[in-house]
């Protein structure tokens, strides 16, 4: 294993398979090097083809992720740059893409390709110290491709005062604008990502791997359009063998035997 893999761990908290996946670069502020993401991208790929019901991101050290290593970046050329935005995008989509509910387990400051990376989570819970950033702004390399995620999660206004002022804002405000689910503090943090992720993973699995994909696949759609989309989803859902028991289920007031 090099120096500085994520630590990849099954966590016994859960009733569930939950796969815990722990970024452990503290020194390096666990920036994301073209190494780095190549291994969170080979975990997190590797976790979503597991039977883990969910996986959860988390770190160590005083800082959840300072974004891309400017290591990296420095004196490359634009090929070799464009390679590494490219590198971190695949991360990011395979997040989104893996059937499983992905969790950002924040302590911490987040900024850059870091807040990028809590923002392409479906889930996110902030402990009350975490701050987040897009720092581009306040520098000379615009956060460009870290704002793609977070103006989907914050709104067009909000989104520009990140990018242009570069200015970190506090855990509070990333919950009223929508960057995570839960703020609480620091030493409730590991109750409320468990309490979190276990109702986020109850009911069956296939649904919800349909759901989560289908959910992404409208977002961004006009409504007609995602309408169009969720419809088509929606009644072949009804007949998988998950929509079966729940429905049956619930006419006979049971409790469901989830089949996956």
């Amino acid at each position: 294993m090099s120096e500085g893999a994520p630590r990849v761990e099954r966590d016994g908290r859960f009733s569930e398979g939950v796969v815990r996946i722990t970024m452990v670069r503290a020194a390096r502020r666990n920036a994301l090097s073209r190494e780095h993401l190549g291994q969170l991208l080979a975990a997190v790929t590797e976790a979503g083809e597991s039977d883990a019901a969910g996986i959860v991101l988390a770190a160590e050290g005083p800082v959840f992720s300072a974004g891309h290593d400017f290591a990296d970046v420095a004196g490359a050329s634009l090929p070799e740059v464009r390679g590494l935005l490219a590198l971190c995008t695949e991360l990011m989509q395979t997040v989104q893409d893996v059937p499983q509910v992905v969790l950002a387990r924040v302590h911490a400051l987040a900024t850059a390709a870091g807040c990028q990376l809590v923002a392409s989570c479906d889930l996110a819970v902030a402990a009350g110290s975490a701050g987040f950033a897009a720092p581009g702004g306040k520098g000379g390399w615009f956060c460009h491709t870290p704002m793609v995620a977070i103006a989907r999660n914050v709104g067009r206004k909000r989104a520009m005062e990140l990018a242009l002022t570069g200015d970190v804002i506090d855990a509070a405000t990333a919950l009223d604008w929508g960057l995570v689910n839960r703020v609480v503090p620091d030493d409730q943090l590991d109750a409320a990502v468990a309490d979190l992720m276990g109702r986020a993973t109850r009911g069956s699995r296939a649904s919800k791997a349909w759901g989560k994909q289908t959910m992404y696949a409208q977002l961004d759609r006009p409504e007609r359009d995602a309408y169009t989309t969720a419809i088509e989803v929606m009644a072949a859902a009804s007949q998988l063998p998950g929509a079966v028991e729940g429905m049956s289920a619930f006419l006979e007031k049971r409790h469901p035997v989830w089949p996956d």
